[in-house]
């Protein structure tokens, strides 16, 4: 039996249901309360795994003004697990904002080990793992000329989430900023049905994502600048 009064972070499948380890499910399961990005994505996930349990909403629109409520149910007793739509909650998604208001308050988290998209697209690549920076979403506008122009510098792979309607022109600029020959690899998919990986310059994967037309989510994977 699970002990109580603590924040679980869960994570949940970038794909294949039977990614889901077993103790995922037994906590999903024993929680007092569910915390959801989506309760409808989660609400399919556990009908799956047959996990009766009430669901509450926790996403980016009002995190900041559900954190108080949540740490004060934890403080009073209660078990809460905390999930996103896919993935290990808090990488691109909610939950640093909630585990930091649990440290302060002097609250016990546990993350659980499991799916995330990163760590596959990485070790798929081909491009060195020893050392690689996580760079996630780059800003869509503010920020993004700079955050691009620091990564001209970088030495280490580097790790980046894109979405279908922007990786040609992220691909491109990452081009502009680090030349066309560039090693790179992109994965999609992960764990789907159809999970690809294409690997390549940024030129060559240009005209690949140019030519193919991009479905699903991205993990693009670049390497560093040689030394």
């Amino acid at each position: 039996m699970m002990k109580a009064a603590k924040l679980y972070l869960v994570p949940t499948p970038v794909g294949n249901l039977e990614d889901m380890t077993f103790r995922a499910v037994r906590i999903l399961k024993e929680a007092d309360v569910i915390l959801a990005e989506d309760t409808r994505t989660t609400g399919f996930l556990l009908k799956h795994f047959e996990i009766q349990n009430k669901m509450l909403s926790h996403h980016k629109f009002n995190e900041h003004q559900t954190v108080e409520g949540i740490v004060s149910r934890i403080n009073a007793g209660e078990t809460v697990a905390l999930v996103s739509d896919a993935g290990t909650p808090g990488i691109s998604d909610p939950g640093f904002l909630l585990v930091r208001e649990c440290v302060k308050q002097g609250v016990e988290v546990e993350c659980l080990p499991g799916a995330t998209a990163l760590i596959p697209a990485l070790v798929n690549s081909g491009l060195p793992t020893d050392r690689f920076c996580f760079e996630g979403f780059l800003p869509q506008k503010k920020g993004r000329k700079t955050r691009l122009e620091a990564l001209t510098e970088e030495t280490r792979t580097m790790v980046l989430y894109e979405s279908p309607f922007r990786i040609v022109k992220t691909l491109s600029q990452l081009m502009e900023f680090l030349g066309e020959e560039r090693p790179a690899s992109v994965s999609r998919e992960i764990s789907k049905l159809h999970d690809e990986t294409v690997r390549g310059t940024l030129k060559e994967l240009i005209a690949h994502f140019t030519g193919n037309p991009p479905r699903g989510e991205f993990v693009m994977i670049i390497g560093g600048k040689e030394k």
